[in-house]
């Protein structure tokens, strides 16, 4: 390889995995326009090379590195004035980062430190500006007049010292930077409050940075669809790209519990992915996992990791932040402790368990009567009272659950959780119309909120469209194996194998389902009356016994009540459940 001293700049787009969702095609003619106008001509008259183009940016050359930061300048300039008529949901910013060092040079493409810590200083730069290092500095701190304000020493991400690093914007203002020391730490707000760190590239080419910040920006982008989250945005997480953070300084400066990082490494056409949620109050890790995948279309890879991040982490949350309230003094808890401590005895499916959830609902929506906390989860609990009739009038159960969902929507209609629970009160009120209209409004606002998901599959499974439902189901539980609402979607995929007279497939998921939820009396049933169409009636009659000492004194009459728009389908599951002995 040849070496050779040259001044480097990386450049990628602000935002872009936002804009391309937005307008994909929009944006790809856009920026292609500016890089035919406004940007390559800009970096030719100035002597420069560009190397490569990376997606959302490009990585140039030049042997003059006062020619370098002069292109650097006129390009913002350039770009800021095209983008001026542009709406703020179109408009393309820049950042800009220069160093100037050793390079490898390997046919057209270039590789080393000097080119790593330019990509670095991009990230560093506010949106419109540029960053340079201090050695570029030296260089042209006589020759132009252009004022760069000091940041001082950063430590910056794989690179061993302490780089000096200057910062510049067109209209000399600049994004106000996070505090240096002493921190004021910031309160923590009653909500799970998380910050998305941008994730490293941990690989060698400046190509995958506009990849692990795709990653990062997507992750934002679904978690703050949930209104239960307190999320950190883009611009103040991605302050610290390219540095070497500490976690409970984040914290502090932030004011989070939570803090989400990660690292994207490229070897030939494989990608590696990892995360890891931190409680940052403690440094403890909550979760971590690893995501391996073949390159073949790399935003697929991206929606499909962000996908399988926010599934694993959004239940993660509801877990941890339920076992912290159970440390705490029930009359200090917040609405959102009420309600997480609520939920995890609701799940529970036992009477008492649920009469106390209860109680922690009702103080959560005390606590915050504009019904932000604590409706939609009382909705709920009416659900398994009338369910599992521990009331006297399992009707007048239903009809407070179809009120007290529909009052949560009236409070929130932007909520999923709220939405998803509005339309299961729809089905167990077989408002057969209105079931799919919510929970499909949910997924719009958040496509990858699982509940949701998983609801509407059990819902398709009640409508008579089980393969549909098969399908729903099992994309929920791939986003949130240990959801709280995996019970209702065993429920709907045993549905869904009865209606398809799959009995094998039935008693399997029925198994299943008792394994997850052993005191759940439903899933004894189900498993009675799939082994009696099966034939195997000894296994029929103990399951139907363990159902019986569940719920003493049921009959073929509670066996009926499954709100199942095919009168057919219930008249077959019945018929099971009599040859498994469930009396008159």
């Amino acid at each position: 390889m040849e070496r050779k001293l040259a001044a480097i700049m990386a450049m990628d787009v602000v935002g872009y995995s936002r804009l391309m969702g937005v307008d994909e095609t929009g944006t790809f003619k856009h920026l292609n326009a500016l890089l035919k106008t406004r940007i390559k001509p800009e970096i030719k008259k100035s002597g420069g090379r560009i190397v490569k183009l990376m997606g959302d940016g490009l990585l140039a050359e030049f042997r003059s590195v006062v020619k370098a930061v002069e292109c650097a300048s006129a390009i913002q300039v350039s770009v800021a004035e095209a983008e001026q008529k542009q709406s703020e949901h179109t408009r393309i910013e820049l950042r800009i980062g220069i160093n100037v060092g050793d390079i490898l040079i390997e046919g057209t493409d270039i590789y080393g430190d000097g080119v790593n810590i330019a990509a670095r200083l991009e990230g560093l730069s506010d949106p419109g500006g540029i960053c340079i290092s201090g050695k570029v500095h030296e260089e042209i701190r006589d020759r132009l007049n252009i004022p760069f304000e000091d940041l001082g020493e950063k430590d910056i991400k794989n690179i061993e010292r302490p780089i000096r690093v200057f910062r510049w914007c067109p209209d000399g203002v600049f994004i106000e930077r996070l505090p240096l020391s002493p921190v004021v730490p910031t309160p923590l707000p009653d909500k799970p409050s998380i910050a998305v760190l941008p994730f490293d590239n941990m690989s060698s080419d400046p190509d995958q940075d506009f990849f692990a910040d795709g990653i990062a920006e997507d992750i934002i982008t679904e978690l703050s669809r949930m209104p239960w989250f307190f999320v950190i945005a883009r611009n103040s997480s991605f302050a610290y790209k390219g540095q070497a953070v500490d976690i409970k300084k984040v914290s502090a400066e932030l004011g989070v519990r939570y803090v989400l990082e990660g690292s994207v490494r490229k070897a030939g056409g494989r990608l590696r992915i990892t995360a890891q949620l931190i409680d940052a109050t403690d440094g403890k890790h909550v979760w971590a996992d690893r995501y391996d995948r073949e390159i073949v279309d790399i935003f697929d890879v991206q929606d499909e990791v962000t996908r399988s991040i926010v599934g694993a982490i959004a239940p993660q949350f509801l877990t941890t932040e339920a076992r912290k309230a159970r440390r705490k003094d029930p009359a200090k808890l917040n609405a959102w402790e009420c309600v997480v401590r609520g939920r995890a005895l609701l799940w529970k499916f036992g009477r008492d368990d649920a009469l106390e959830a209860k109680k922690l609902f009702e103080r959560a929506i005390e606590l915050a009567p504009s019904g932000e906390f604590g409706t939609s989860d009382l909705a709920l609990f009416y659900f398994l009272e009338a369910y599992y009739r521990w009331s006297d009038s399992p009707q007048k159960s239903l009809d407070t659950m179809v009120v007290v969902a529909e009052r949560a929507v009236a409070s929130d209609d932007s909520d999923p959780l709220a939405l998803t629970i509005l339309s299961w009160a729809n089905t167990v009120a077989n408002r057969w119309n209105e079931i799919l209209p919510p929970v499909e409004r949910a997924i719009k606002l958040c496509p990858n909120f699982a509940p949701a998901i998983g609801i509407r599959g059990s819902e398709l499974a009640l409508l008579g469209r089980p393969e549909e439902g098969i399908e729903a189901i099992n994309a929920a539980i791939r986003l949130s194996p240990l959801d709280g609402f995996l019970p209702i979607w065993m429920m709907g995929l045993f549905w869904a194998n009865h209606v398809l007279e799959n009995y094998e497939q039935a008693v399997d998921v029925a198994e299943r389902a008792i394994r997850i939820a052993p005191n759940n009396p439903t899933f004894r049933r189900q498993l009675a009356s799939a082994h009696a169409h099966l034939g195997q009636l000894d296994q029929a009659r103990a399951a139907m016994a363990e159902y019986l000492r569940l719920e003493p004194g049921h009959t073929i009459a509670d066996g009926s009540r499954v709100p199942t728009k095919i009168p057919e389908h219930l008249a077959r599951f019945v018929e099971g459940l009599r040859k498994a002995g469930l009396p008159e």
